[in-house]
């Protein structure tokens, strides 16, 4: 896996990427510190309207954000909206009113989402063997796990010696450090393709998406995934602390399970998908997570808790770090920005949708019925995927073009009906239908 840390421009990349992730880490924590700071008791409401701004501006503004990049230098669009993302934070220690930190959550979140769609975007690009990609993959994957670990230690650390705002400075350098790795590194230059009209290029990356088989499997195991994750994010406070009856310590080692659970996977993925193609792989994963929830009705004591977030947070890994080999083998590399930022905007729908459904049913119902109605969306989601993604899942299909004049270059080049690799494009604008 780490032999992919060769390559000196994904050195550079991954580098930028684990200071970014630091930073935003402490952030976190400030925020919520800043929360309590301005709203007292009723800090928690405050951050969960952060939450939903945060969700609304990555679903809305993500194939916004692609279609603009197509336009820019790719090297010039990261490090701008990393110097945007550090301006921002810059503001947070200075607020003294609650909207005005939801009007700078909603800039942080913009710049996001477009930051992290062309990030991923240009892995790809720097890494074009897909067993390096692979490991890559899994790099970035752990990374994420070890900064959710990491992150609340350091500003623990930090906060015996200086108070909250100064953890927003962390921040700060953290995207300034990025930007700049980002300047250092020597990026591939995109693949162009036909210039659109700005609009048809917004809505690209979901025509792709939603055209393409095994991503409309994708986008339903999305879902899957947000019903188990929700459970895990929204509910284990209330697990741990009301159900359980301990304290603060345990909420973390709860966390710990899922962040151990899902590095474990992360580990192991370059040698399971080397065996395993990535759709059994990532089903597999999202049945360990709807079985996971379903059994959070039977947990009685923190070790179990654990033991469960762990298999979660196992199948959490297994489900998402093979989402970029799937986009990277369903687009043209000139429209792989869109189809991730598609992606970005999609998958975090999933999660504007489970995350209050979570909180909302727990609160009233019960943490019970919450788990049991979130396995039941997720196994909705299960019996989707299967129906959606074909088994079968061939990228070189027979084919014809009953639209495309005899003369056309891509028929005298291929013959009438002929046979090639399909992606979704504008000579091929619905999937062929397989016998």
């Amino acid at each position: 896996m780490f032999s992919t840390l060769k390559n000196p421009t994904f050195r550079h990349l991954f580098a930028a990427q684990i200071v970014a992730l630091v930073g935003t880490g402490l952030a976190t924590v400030a925020l919520g510190l800043l929360a309590w700071h301005l709203a007292g008791k009723d800090a928690g409401a405050v951050l969960g309207t952060a939450l939903a701004i945060k969700m609304v501006a990555y679903v809305t503004l993500a194939p916004v954000a692609a279609a603009i990049a197509e336009r820019l230098p790719r090297r010039a669009f990261l490090v701008a909206l990393d110097v945007i993302r550090a301006g921002v934070i810059a503001f947070l220690p200075f607020v003294d009113q609650i909207w005005q930190v939801y009007l700078l959550i909603f800039f942080l979140q913009a710049a996001s989402a477009g930051f992290t769609p062309a990030f991923q975007a240009v892995i790809p690009d720097v890494l074009k063997d897909e067993d390096d990609y692979t490991n890559a993959l899994s790099l970035l994957r752990l990374a994420e796990d070890l900064e959710q670990l990491a992150s609340p230690i350091l500003a623990a650390a930090l906060l015996t010696v200086v108070s909250f705002p100064v953890l927003f400075a962390g921040t700060v350098a953290g995207f300034i450090g990025s930007a700049l790795l980002v300047v250092t590194a020597r990026l591939p230059a995109r693949a162009r393709g036909e210039p659109g009209h700005f609009w048809a290029d917004v809505t690209k990356g979901v025509r792709i998406y939603t055209r393409t088989p095994r991503l409309r499997g994708l986008m339903v195991m999305e879902a899957a995934v947000a019903a188990a994750g929700a459970m895990v994010y929204v509910n284990t406070v209330v697990l741990v602390q009301a159900r359980l009856g301990l304290g603060e310590e345990s909420v973390a080692l709860a966390f710990a399970g899922f962040g151990a659970g899902s590095m474990l996977a992360a580990f192991l993925l370059p040698r399971i998908l080397g065996r395993l193609a990535d759709r059994p792989v990532m089903i597999g994963g999202a049945a360990l997570m709807v079985a996971g929830v379903a059994l959070v009705p039977l947990v009685g004591s923190l070790a179990a808790l654990i033991a469960l977030w762990a298999l979660i947070g196992f199948g959490f890994s297994l489900t998402q770090t093979p989402i970029g080999r799937i986009i990277n083998r369903s687009a043209h590399e000139a429209d792989r920005g869109a189809v991730f930022a598609a992606q970005f905007a999609l998958s975090h729908a999933c999660w504007l949708v489970t995350y209050p459904l979570a909180g909302w049913i727990g609160a009233g119902a019960g943490l019970s019925v919450a788990a049991l109605v979130l396995a039941g969306v997720g196994a909705a989601g299960l019996v989707a995927v299967l129906n959606l993604w074909p088994a079968r899942d061939e990228a070189i299909l027979p084919h014809d073009h009953p639209d495309l004049p005899p003369d056309h270059p891509h028929l005298t080049g291929h013959g009438p009906t002929h046979t090639h690799a399909i992606v979704i494009d504008d000579l091929h604008r619905r999937w062929p239908r397989v016998a």
